[in-house]
C-alpha cells in the first residue's frame, strides 16, 4: 500500500501536496515538512453522553464551580479561577518564567485538590530542585515525567485529578503520527486527543506552548482554536516585572492581565500595578514626561510616557518607539504638526512607555501627545496631572470607556488632576480636580503650564 505524504508549514499549519520553499499562507522560508498521512482504521470512541440532541434547559451547569489558583492575578487573568474541563494554553518566551508559574500554581491547588504535574522537558530530580526553590511541596502534587500521550491518558484516567499541567505540548508525541515531537501533525492530535479527555472527564489541563521567534505559539494555528483560554506570559529579560495577558477566554475577559515581580523564589504577585510604572512626582518634573491612565480589563493602570524631540541630524528624521504602538505615534505626531502647528517634521522623535509594558489602547493618545509637546517645547507637564483621552485625525478628543475608574485610580496614586475629553456628565470621583478638554490644542494648554 502506498503510503501518502504532505507537506505541513512549521509556523502557520498550511497544508501543500509537495514542497514549497516558501509557505503561501505565511510566507515563512523553509517551514514546510513532510508528514505521512495516516488514516485511522475507525473513528474516535463515542461518548457515553451527548450522542443524542437535547434541550439546552436540560444540560446540567450547576456542577462547574470554578477553582481558585491561590493566586489573586492569575484568577484575574482566568475570569475568576479555573473552570473544570476546560483546557488552558500558556505561552512565552524562553525562560520568561511559564513552567515556574505553573508549578506554583499546581502547588496552591494541590492543597485542596490533587494536582499530576507532567514533564517532558525535565526529570523528575530537576522539578524537585525547583520546587524546593519555590517551597513548592505538598503530598496531593504528584510529578509523572512522560512524553507518550497515551500513556499520560493512561495515568489520568487511573488517577483522575482534577488538575493537570502538561509541560510542554510540543514534546509530547502520539506513536501512530509518523513525525518528529514538535511538528505540526504532533502538536495537532496529541491537542485534540488532551481536548477529548479534558471534555469527557472533567480535568483542567494547562497546557505549556513554546512561541516561534516572532512571538507566535509553536505548531499549527488550530491549536489555539481547539483550546479554551490562551495566555502569553510577556516582560523583558532585563527587567524582574511579568506581565500574564489573556488573548482568549471563553468564560472571562479578553482583556484582564496579571502582574508579577520575578524573585529569587518565584514569581510574586504585584500589589500596586500602578506604582511599579511610575516614579516619584518630583522625578517627572522634567520636559518630555506624562502619565497616562490606561484601562485593561477592569483594571486601572497608571503609566508614565516618556518622549525625546531632538533635532534631526541627518537628511532622515528618526522615529523609534518602545511598548506603544509604532503607527498610533505617527499619526499623532501628524496630528500636532497639522491641527496644533508645532513643526515636528524635521526632528528625531523617540517614544518610550516605562517599566516594559505594551500600551494598545487608544486612550494612551493623549498622554503620548503631551509627552510629545512637552519635549518640543521644553516645558514639563505637570508632574501632578494624569491624562486618557483618544485623538482624532481633525485635533478632537474622543471620551474613553471607564473613565472614573481612571480617575479614581489616579487619586489613589496622589495626582491632584485629571485630564480628560469633555463635556462629560458624569461625577468626578472625590480628592481629585477633573479638567475637561475639547480639543488636542486645548489639552496641551491645560497640561502645559507657561
Amino acid at each position: 500500500m502506498r503510503v501518502k505524504t504532505t507537506f505541513y508549514c512549521q509556523e502557520c499549519g498550511q497544508r501543500s501536496t509537495r514542497w514549497l520553499g516558501r509557505c503561501p499562507g505565511c510566507g515563512a522560508w523553509n517551514s514546510l515538512v513532510e508528514e505521512k498521512e495516516n488514516r485511522p482504521q475507525k473513528g474516535p470512541e463515542p461518548r457515553e453522553r451527548g450522542n443524542f440532541p437535547c434541550p439546552v434547559t436540560e444540560v446540567p451547569g450547576d456542577d462547574l464551580v470554578r477553582v481558585s489558583t491561590g493566586t489573586g492575578e492569575m484568577d484575574r487573568t482566568l475570569g475568576g479561577g479555573v473552570v473544570p474541563g476546560s483546557l488552558v494554553l500558556v505561552g512565552g518566551d524562553p525562560g520568561i518564567g511559564k513552567s515556574t508559574l505553573l508549578l506554583q500554581v499546581a502547588h496552591h491547588i494541590s492543597r485542596q485538590l490533587k494536582v499530576l504535574y507532567v514533564s517532558g522537558e525535565e526529570s523528575d530530580r530537576q522539578i524537585r530542585l525547583r520546587a524546593e526553590r519555590l517551597g513548592a511541596f505538598s503530598p496531593d502534587l504528584l510529578l509523572l515525567t512522560e512524553t507518550d500521550v497515551d500513556a499520560v491518558e493512561q495515568s489520568l484516567k487511573d488517577l483522575l485529578p482534577p488538575v493537570v499541567v502538561i509541560d510542554s505540548i510540543q514534546t509530547m508525541y502520539k506513536g501512530d503520527v509518523g513525525s518528529a515531537p514538535g511538528s505540526v501533525g504532533q502538536v495537532r492530535e496529541c491537542s485534540a486527543q488532551l481536548m477529548r479527555l479534558a471534555k469527557s472527564t472533567g480535568i483542567s489541563i494547562f497546557l505549556v506552548g513554546h512561541v516561534t521567534k516572532e512571538g507566535m505559539i509553536a505548531g499549527p494555528r488550530v491549536l489555539e482554536h481547539m483550546v479554551d483560554v490562551v495566555l502569553y506570559l510577556e516582560g523583558d529579560r532585563h527587567q524582574s516585572y511579568r506581565i500574564l495577558r489573556c488573548v482568549k477566554n471563553r468564560f472571562g475577559s479578553t482583556n484582564e492581565i496579571g502582574i508579577f515581580d520575578m524573585q529569587g523564589k518565584g514569581l510574586a504577585e504585584v500589589a500596586n500595578p500602578s506604582g511599579m510604572f511610575l516614579l516619584n512626582q518630583a522625578h517627572r518634573d522634567v520636559p518630555g514626561s506624562a502619565v497616562v491612565a490606561s484601562l485593561e480589563g477592569t483594571r486601572p493602570l497608571l503609566v508614565e510616557i516618556q518622549a525625546l524631540v531632538s533635532p534631526c541630524g541627518y537628511g532622515m528624521p528618526r522615529r523609534m518607539t518602545a511598548g506603544v504602538d509604532h503607527n498610533r505615534v505617527s499619526l499623532i505626531v501628524a496630528v500636532l504638526e497639522k491641527r496644533v502647528g508645532l513643526h515636528l517634521g524635521g526632528n528625531d522623535i523617540y517614544v518610550n512607555a516605562v517599566g516594559g509594558v505594551k500600551l494598545m489602547e487608544p486612550a494612551v493618545d493623549l498622554g503620548i501627545a503631551l509627552a510629545l509637546a512637552s519635549s518640543f517645547r521644553d516645558i514639563p507637564v505637570d508632574p501632578y496631572l494624569a491624562a486618557a483621552g483618544e485623538i482624532g485625525l481633525t485635533g478632537e478628543l474622543r471620551s474613553v470607556s471607564g473613565a472614573e475608574k481612571r480617575a479614581r485610580e489616579a487619586s489613589l496614586l496622589g495626582f491632584q488632576r485629571f485630564l480628560l475629553p469633555g463635556p462629560v456628565t458624569s461625577d468626578a470621583p472625590e480628592g481629585i480636580a477633573v479638567i475637561y478638554a475639547g480639543t488636542l490644542s486645548e489639552a496641551i494648554e491645560a497640561a502645559l503650564p507657561v
